[in-house]
């Protein structure tokens, strides 16, 4: 077992994923949660009375009001981009079978909320969304609140087979292409990550 201490930087601003409207988040991402016991924690943690805007996707909130990143979503990003690296000969992800099910059984970020740290304010970022549907091309627009470039978080990786940390190394290299976060294709939430 190997853990690696990580300091995420962002070089560019990081979108919020979560509903701000609690019934669209208890209804359809509360009810495929794999422990439904935290869904009410969760739900909680988005201060949904706060932001008027149904459409917007905003940060989940802790106690005092610090924005923050769920586990969960470091996993998440490990899995996309290990997906991507297999395709590139040489990596590490290459090497790995059944990716998604190392990843979720044998890695594993800490804390469960991982506080964002930035300075200035957070605002908001508007972009259309572009979508072929039988009926013709549809546009419709999405709203994310916005931390600015520069903010950092710290959390732990463990690994529960030392051979992977490796892998956690490369996934993180990764992050100055490819970030965590909505709109990740357009660069949001680009990094780049030292050990703490």
């Amino acid at each position: 077992m190997k853990t690696i201490n990580v300091r995420l930087t962002f070089t560019e601003a990081l979108l919020g994923t979560s509903p701000a409207n609690e019934d669209v988040y208890r209804d359809f991402i509360g009810a495929k949660a794999p422990d439904a016991a935290t869904v009410d924690d969760e739900v909680a943690a988005l201060g949904a009375d706060a932001v008027v805007e149904k459409g917007m996707t905003v940060f989940p909130r802790m106690e005092d009001g610090t924005p923050f990143l769920y586990d969960y979503q470091i996993k998440g990003f490990f899995k996309d981009t290990c997906g991507g690296l297999r395709k590139v000969p040489g990596t590490k992800s290459e090497k790995i079978k059944a990716f998604k099910k190392e990843i979720d059984k044998l890695i594993f970020p800490e804390p469960r909320q991982i506080p964002i740290r930035f300075e200035g304010e957070m605002n908001e970022c508007q972009r259309p969304l572009r979508a072929q549907t039988a009926q013709g091309e549809r546009v419709s627009l999405a709203i994310s609140e916005q931390i600015p470039a520069g903010a950092t978080v710290e959390f732990s990786v463990t690994c529960l087979n030392d051979t992977l940390a490796d892998a956690v190394v490369e996934w993180l290299d990764y992050g100055k292409w490819s970030g965590i976060g909505q709109w990740r294709n357009s660069g949001k939430g680009r990094f780049t990550w030292e050990y703490c």
